[in-house]
Protein backbone atom coordinates (compact mmCIF):
# COMPACT_ATOMS: atom_id res chain seq x y z
CA UNK A 1 0.00 0.00 0.00
CA UNK A 2 1.54 3.43 -0.78
CA UNK A 3 0.12 6.43 1.38
CA UNK A 4 1.07 9.82 -0.15
CA UNK A 5 1.28 12.41 2.97
CA UNK A 6 0.44 16.28 1.81
CA UNK A 7 1.55 18.94 3.73
CA UNK A 8 2.31 22.71 3.45
CA UNK A 9 2.00 24.79 6.68
CA UNK A 10 3.96 24.70 9.65
CA UNK A 11 0.69 22.79 11.38
CA UNK A 12 0.61 20.35 9.25
CA UNK A 13 4.01 18.89 9.38
CA UNK A 14 3.65 18.77 13.78
CA UNK A 15 0.49 16.60 12.82
CA UNK A 16 1.80 14.12 9.49
CA UNK A 17 5.25 13.65 11.45
CA UNK A 18 3.71 11.28 14.20
CA UNK A 19 1.72 9.84 12.03
CA UNK A 20 4.37 9.18 9.57
CA UNK A 21 6.49 7.85 12.24
CA UNK A 22 3.99 5.26 13.42
CA UNK A 23 2.80 3.93 10.06
CA UNK A 24 6.62 2.97 9.15
CA UNK A 25 5.95 0.17 11.78
CA UNK A 26 3.63 -1.58 9.03
CA UNK A 27 6.33 -3.26 6.30
CA UNK A 28 3.42 -3.62 3.93
CA UNK A 29 2.98 0.36 3.80
CA UNK A 30 5.43 2.68 1.69
CA UNK A 31 5.21 6.21 2.40
CA UNK A 32 5.93 9.29 0.39
CA UNK A 33 6.03 13.09 1.53
CA UNK A 34 4.45 15.59 -0.79
CA UNK A 35 5.37 19.27 0.50
CA UNK A 36 3.29 21.88 -1.30
CA UNK A 37 5.41 24.72 -0.70
CA UNK A 38 3.28 26.96 1.08
CA UNK A 39 4.65 27.77 3.67
CA UNK A 40 8.65 27.81 2.27
CA UNK A 41 11.10 30.05 4.17
CA UNK A 42 13.85 28.00 6.68
CA UNK A 43 12.26 29.69 9.87
CA UNK A 44 8.75 28.80 8.71
CA UNK A 45 9.42 25.71 7.09
CA UNK A 46 12.68 23.69 6.97
CA UNK A 47 13.87 23.86 10.47
CA UNK A 48 10.08 22.51 11.25
CA UNK A 49 11.20 19.19 9.37
CA UNK A 50 14.64 18.94 11.01
CA UNK A 51 13.33 19.29 14.66
CA UNK A 52 10.52 16.91 14.13
CA UNK A 53 12.75 14.70 12.22
CA UNK A 54 10.73 13.89 9.36
CA UNK A 55 12.31 12.98 5.94
CA UNK A 56 12.58 15.18 3.78
CA UNK A 57 9.76 15.97 1.29
CA UNK A 58 9.88 13.38 -1.68
CA UNK A 59 8.22 16.14 -3.81
CA UNK A 60 8.37 19.63 -3.09
CA UNK A 61 5.57 21.43 -5.54
CA UNK A 62 7.07 24.51 -4.59
CA UNK A 63 3.67 26.67 -4.71
CA UNK A 64 4.92 29.90 -3.00
CA UNK A 65 2.40 32.42 -1.43
CA UNK A 66 0.15 33.89 -3.10
CA UNK A 67 -4.39 35.01 -2.53
CA UNK A 68 -6.07 31.86 -1.74
CA UNK A 69 -7.78 30.97 -5.14
CA UNK A 70 -3.92 30.81 -7.07
CA UNK A 71 -2.41 29.31 -3.97
CA UNK A 72 -5.23 26.67 -4.35
CA UNK A 73 -5.46 26.20 -7.84
CA UNK A 74 -1.42 26.26 -8.17
CA UNK A 75 -1.55 22.86 -5.99
CA UNK A 76 -4.04 21.45 -7.89
CA UNK A 77 -2.39 21.65 -11.14
CA UNK A 78 1.05 20.51 -9.99
CA UNK A 79 -0.43 17.80 -7.02
CA UNK A 80 -2.01 16.17 -9.77
CA UNK A 81 0.46 14.98 -12.12
CA UNK A 82 2.13 13.55 -8.91
CA UNK A 83 -1.41 11.42 -8.13
CA UNK A 84 -1.63 10.01 -11.37
CA UNK A 85 1.95 9.00 -11.40
CA UNK A 86 2.47 7.45 -8.42
CA UNK A 87 -1.20 5.85 -8.09
CA UNK A 88 -1.32 5.96 -4.46
CA UNK A 89 -3.78 3.79 -2.41
CA UNK A 90 -3.94 6.96 0.07
CA UNK A 91 -3.54 10.15 0.01
CA UNK A 92 -3.34 11.85 3.73
CA UNK A 93 -4.64 15.87 3.93
CA UNK A 94 -3.71 17.42 7.51
CA UNK A 95 -5.72 20.52 8.91
CA UNK A 96 -7.54 22.90 7.44
CA UNK A 97 -4.89 25.39 4.97
CA UNK A 98 -5.21 25.42 1.48
CA UNK A 99 -3.05 22.42 0.91
CA UNK A 100 -5.55 20.19 2.66
CA UNK A 101 -9.09 21.03 0.26
CA UNK A 102 -6.86 21.24 -3.15
CA UNK A 103 -4.88 17.69 -2.04
CA UNK A 104 -8.76 16.58 -1.30
CA UNK A 105 -10.20 18.01 -4.39
CA UNK A 106 -7.47 16.03 -6.53
CA UNK A 107 -8.25 13.09 -4.99
CA UNK A 108 -12.14 13.26 -5.32
CA UNK A 109 -11.51 13.98 -9.03
CA UNK A 110 -9.69 11.31 -9.89
CA UNK A 111 -11.03 8.60 -7.03
CA UNK A 112 -8.48 8.29 -5.02
CA UNK A 113 -9.26 7.53 -1.49
CA UNK A 114 -8.35 10.22 1.07
CA UNK A 115 -8.11 10.54 4.93
CA UNK A 116 -8.35 13.69 6.93
CA UNK A 117 -6.40 14.14 9.77
CA UNK A 118 -7.84 16.77 12.47
CA UNK A 119 -11.56 16.04 11.01
CA UNK A 120 -14.81 18.04 12.49
CA UNK A 121 -13.62 21.13 13.54
CA UNK A 122 -16.14 23.94 13.18
CA UNK A 123 -16.25 27.44 14.03
CA UNK A 124 -19.55 28.22 12.63
CA UNK A 125 -17.69 31.03 10.54
CA UNK A 126 -17.57 31.09 6.65
CA UNK A 127 -16.00 34.17 6.80
CA UNK A 128 -12.48 32.08 7.49
CA UNK A 129 -10.92 30.94 4.58
CA UNK A 130 -9.92 27.71 6.94
CA UNK A 131 -13.55 27.00 7.77
CA UNK A 132 -14.58 26.54 4.25
CA UNK A 133 -11.49 23.78 3.63
CA UNK A 134 -12.86 22.09 6.70
CA UNK A 135 -16.17 21.78 5.20
CA UNK A 136 -14.94 20.75 2.02
CA UNK A 137 -12.60 18.28 2.90
CA UNK A 138 -14.93 16.48 5.11
CA UNK A 139 -17.06 16.47 2.45
CA UNK A 140 -14.65 15.09 0.01
CA UNK A 141 -12.76 12.61 2.28
CA UNK A 142 -13.40 8.53 3.13
CA UNK A 143 -11.45 8.56 6.43
CA UNK A 144 -11.94 11.28 8.75
CA UNK A 145 -9.74 11.39 11.77
CA UNK A 146 -11.58 13.40 14.77
CA UNK A 147 -9.17 15.39 18.22
CA UNK A 148 -12.78 15.23 20.37
CA UNK A 149 -16.54 14.27 20.41
CA UNK A 150 -17.17 17.70 19.19
CA UNK A 151 -15.82 16.63 15.80
CA UNK A 152 -17.48 13.58 15.62
CA UNK A 153 -21.04 15.36 16.40
CA UNK A 154 -20.05 18.39 13.72
CA UNK A 155 -19.78 15.50 11.68
CA UNK A 156 -23.01 13.70 11.92
CA UNK A 157 -24.94 16.94 11.68
CA UNK A 158 -23.57 17.55 8.45
CA UNK A 159 -24.44 14.03 7.14
CA UNK A 160 -20.82 12.19 6.83
CA UNK A 161 -21.58 8.36 6.87
CA UNK A 162 -20.45 7.27 10.50
CA UNK A 163 -18.71 4.62 9.50
CA UNK A 164 -16.64 6.74 7.90
CA UNK A 165 -15.81 8.66 11.26
CA UNK A 166 -12.77 7.72 13.86
CA UNK A 167 -12.46 9.62 17.27
CA UNK A 168 -8.59 8.69 17.45
CA UNK A 169 -7.41 11.75 19.74
CA UNK A 170 -5.15 14.94 18.65
CA UNK A 171 -1.88 14.24 16.40
CA UNK A 172 -0.72 17.74 17.22
CA UNK A 173 -0.33 16.30 21.26
CA UNK A 174 1.21 13.54 20.27
CA UNK A 175 4.33 15.59 19.08
CA UNK A 176 4.14 17.48 21.59
CA UNK A 177 4.83 14.69 24.39
CA UNK A 178 7.50 13.60 22.16
CA UNK A 179 8.91 17.11 21.99
CA UNK A 180 8.35 18.21 25.19
CA UNK A 181 11.36 16.54 27.35
CA UNK A 182 13.62 18.42 24.38
CA UNK A 183 11.96 21.81 24.22
CA UNK A 184 12.60 21.35 28.93
CA UNK A 185 16.27 21.21 27.97
CA UNK A 186 15.94 23.99 25.52
CA UNK A 187 14.69 26.74 26.75
CA UNK A 188 15.76 29.96 24.70
CA UNK A 189 18.45 31.84 26.88
CA UNK A 190 16.46 35.16 26.10
CA UNK A 191 13.19 34.94 28.04
CA UNK A 192 12.66 36.93 31.30
CA UNK A 193 11.81 34.96 34.38
CA UNK A 194 7.98 35.86 33.95
CA UNK A 195 6.55 37.07 30.93
CA UNK A 196 3.55 37.20 28.81
CA UNK A 197 4.21 35.35 25.11
CA UNK A 198 2.34 36.99 22.16
CA UNK A 199 1.52 35.36 18.51
CA UNK A 200 -0.78 37.46 15.94
CA UNK A 201 -0.49 36.15 12.43
CA UNK A 202 -4.38 35.90 11.33
CA UNK A 203 -5.32 38.30 8.41
CA UNK A 204 -8.40 39.54 10.14
CA UNK A 205 -6.19 40.56 12.95
CA UNK A 206 -3.45 41.82 11.28
CA UNK A 207 -4.47 43.44 8.13
CA UNK A 208 -6.87 45.54 10.24
CA UNK A 209 -4.47 48.35 11.13
CA UNK A 210 -6.30 50.55 13.40
CA UNK A 211 -6.62 47.28 15.64
CA UNK A 212 -2.98 46.28 15.43
CA UNK A 213 -2.04 49.81 16.42
CA UNK A 214 -4.74 49.54 19.37
CA UNK A 215 -2.83 45.96 20.67
CA UNK A 216 0.54 46.91 20.22
CA UNK A 217 0.06 50.33 22.66
CA UNK A 218 -1.93 47.91 24.95
CA UNK A 219 0.94 45.32 25.00
CA UNK A 220 3.20 48.36 25.92
CA UNK A 221 1.16 49.08 28.74
CA UNK A 222 1.38 45.59 29.84
CA UNK A 223 5.19 45.53 29.95
CA UNK A 224 5.15 48.09 32.61
CA UNK A 225 3.73 45.34 34.81
CA UNK A 226 5.20 42.14 32.86
CA UNK A 227 7.59 41.44 30.30
CA UNK A 228 5.81 40.62 26.72
CA UNK A 229 7.57 38.61 24.32
CA UNK A 230 6.15 38.92 20.83
CA UNK A 231 7.67 36.42 18.35
CA UNK A 232 6.38 38.33 15.10
CA UNK A 233 5.00 36.25 12.24
CA UNK A 234 6.63 37.70 8.72
CA UNK A 235 2.95 38.93 7.52
CA UNK A 236 2.49 41.09 11.20
CA UNK A 237 6.08 42.03 10.62
CA UNK A 238 5.12 43.36 7.18
CA UNK A 239 2.40 45.11 8.37
CA UNK A 240 3.73 46.89 11.08
CA UNK A 241 6.36 48.08 8.67
CA UNK A 242 3.73 49.12 6.29
CA UNK A 243 1.96 51.33 8.95
CA UNK A 244 4.46 52.74 10.93
CA UNK A 245 4.07 50.80 14.12
CA UNK A 246 6.12 49.86 16.94
CA UNK A 247 5.69 48.59 20.42
CA UNK A 248 8.62 50.16 22.09
CA UNK A 249 8.67 48.18 25.65
CA UNK A 250 7.44 45.05 23.66
CA UNK A 251 10.19 42.12 22.96
CA UNK A 252 9.73 41.39 19.64
CA UNK A 253 11.71 38.79 18.18
CA UNK A 254 12.20 36.68 15.17
CA UNK A 255 10.04 33.56 15.16
CA UNK A 256 10.93 30.37 16.64
CA UNK A 257 11.17 26.92 16.10
CA UNK A 258 9.26 24.75 16.82
CA UNK A 259 10.77 23.11 19.67
CA UNK A 260 12.22 26.90 21.65
CA UNK A 261 8.72 28.11 20.94
CA UNK A 262 7.00 24.90 23.02
CA UNK A 263 9.80 25.73 25.18
CA UNK A 264 8.70 29.17 25.81
CA UNK A 265 4.58 28.39 26.74
CA UNK A 266 5.83 25.87 28.90
CA UNK A 267 7.44 28.97 30.66
CA UNK A 268 4.99 31.57 29.70
CA UNK A 269 2.41 33.04 32.82
CA UNK A 270 0.05 33.57 29.64
CA UNK A 271 -0.06 33.26 26.36
CA UNK A 272 -2.12 35.85 24.23
CA UNK A 273 -2.56 34.50 20.73
CA UNK A 274 -4.67 34.06 17.47
CA UNK A 275 -3.78 30.64 16.63
CA UNK A 276 -5.74 27.34 16.75
CA UNK A 277 -3.01 24.48 17.45
CA UNK A 278 -1.61 27.13 20.52
CA UNK A 279 -4.75 26.36 21.68
CA UNK A 280 -4.48 22.97 21.83
CA UNK A 281 -1.11 23.21 23.47
CA UNK A 282 -1.57 25.31 25.99
CA UNK A 283 -4.38 23.47 27.25
CA UNK A 284 -2.79 20.47 27.62
CA UNK A 285 0.11 22.38 29.11
CA UNK A 286 -2.36 24.04 31.75
CA UNK A 287 -0.88 26.79 30.69
CA UNK A 288 -3.46 29.99 30.43
CA UNK A 289 -4.40 31.27 26.79
CA UNK A 290 -6.32 34.19 25.72
CA UNK A 291 -7.86 33.59 21.99
CA UNK A 292 -7.86 36.54 20.13
CA UNK A 293 -10.70 36.13 17.86
CA UNK A 294 -14.52 36.13 17.80
CA UNK A 295 -14.88 32.46 18.04
CA UNK A 296 -12.95 29.48 17.99
CA UNK A 297 -13.16 25.68 15.93
CA UNK A 298 -11.53 24.58 19.20
CA UNK A 299 -14.46 24.56 21.56
CA UNK A 300 -13.53 21.57 23.95
CA UNK A 301 -10.74 24.28 24.81
CA UNK A 302 -12.44 26.72 25.99
CA UNK A 303 -15.07 24.24 27.72
CA UNK A 304 -11.92 22.25 29.32
CA UNK A 305 -9.18 23.40 28.99
CA UNK A 306 -7.20 26.31 29.73
CA UNK A 307 -8.46 28.79 26.84
CA UNK A 308 -10.39 31.80 27.41
CA UNK A 309 -12.54 33.04 23.93
CA UNK A 310 -12.16 36.45 24.61
CA UNK A 311 -12.68 38.34 20.91
CA UNK A 312 -10.62 41.05 19.59
CA UNK A 313 -12.11 43.91 21.55
CA UNK A 314 -8.62 45.64 23.12
CA UNK A 315 -10.01 46.81 26.19
CA UNK A 316 -11.62 43.42 27.07
CA UNK A 317 -8.32 41.67 26.25
CA UNK A 318 -6.34 44.14 28.66
CA UNK A 319 -9.08 43.39 31.55
CA UNK A 320 -8.76 39.57 30.91
CA UNK A 321 -4.80 39.58 31.21
CA UNK A 322 -5.09 41.82 34.25
CA UNK A 323 -7.30 39.19 35.75
CA UNK A 324 -5.38 36.27 34.80
CA UNK A 325 -2.04 37.78 36.04
CA UNK A 326 -3.41 38.43 39.09
CA UNK A 327 -4.30 35.19 39.94
CA UNK A 328 -8.14 34.67 38.44
CA UNK A 329 -7.38 31.48 36.20
CA UNK A 330 -9.17 28.36 35.41
CA UNK A 331 -7.89 24.55 36.37
CA UNK A 332 -8.46 22.89 32.99
CA UNK A 333 -8.37 19.59 32.60
CA UNK A 334 -6.90 17.78 29.11
CA UNK A 335 -9.60 16.01 26.73
CA UNK A 336 -10.08 12.71 26.49
CA UNK A 337 -7.24 10.84 23.94
CA UNK A 338 -5.36 13.56 24.42
CA UNK A 339 -2.12 11.07 25.19
CA UNK A 340 0.30 11.02 22.74
CA UNK A 341 -0.74 7.95 21.27
CA UNK A 342 -3.33 9.59 18.47
CA UNK A 343 -1.35 8.48 15.63
CA UNK A 344 -0.73 5.18 16.63
CA UNK A 345 -4.75 4.61 16.65
CA UNK A 346 -4.71 5.92 12.90
CA UNK A 347 -2.13 3.89 11.81
CA UNK A 348 -3.73 0.73 13.20
CA UNK A 349 -7.30 1.54 11.29
CA UNK A 350 -4.96 2.41 8.28
CA UNK A 351 -2.79 -0.95 8.13
CA UNK A 352 -6.81 -2.65 7.93
CA UNK A 353 -7.43 -0.89 4.98
CA UNK A 354 -6.66 -3.30 1.50
CA UNK A 355 -4.89 -1.73 -1.29
CA UNK A 356 -7.39 -0.05 -3.99
CA UNK A 357 -7.49 0.81 -7.20
CA UNK A 358 -9.44 3.40 -8.99
CA UNK A 359 -12.10 1.01 -10.57
CA UNK A 360 -12.48 -0.51 -7.27
CA UNK A 361 -13.10 2.59 -5.24
CA UNK A 362 -15.81 3.54 -8.47
CA UNK A 363 -17.61 0.56 -7.24
CA UNK A 364 -18.04 1.69 -3.98
CA UNK A 365 -15.27 -0.79 -2.06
Amino acid sequence: MLILHVVGARPNFMKAAPVMRCLAAYPAIRQELVHTGQHYDVNMSDIFFQQLDMPAPDINLQVGSGSHAQQTADIISRFEPVVLERKPDLVLVYGDVNSTVAAALVCAKLLVRVGHVEAGLRSFDRTMPEEINRLLTDQLADLLFTPSKDGNQNLAREGVAPEKVFLVGNVMIDTLVRMLPVARERVPKHLPERYVLVTLHRPANVDDLEWLRDMLAMLNDISKRIAVVFPVHPRTRRRMAEAGLQANCVRIIEPLPYIEFLASQTRAALVLSDSGGIQEETTYLGVPCITVRENTERPITVEQGTNYLIGRNVEKLRDAIERILGGEKKQGTVPELWDGHASERIAKIIARLQPVGVAAKADGL
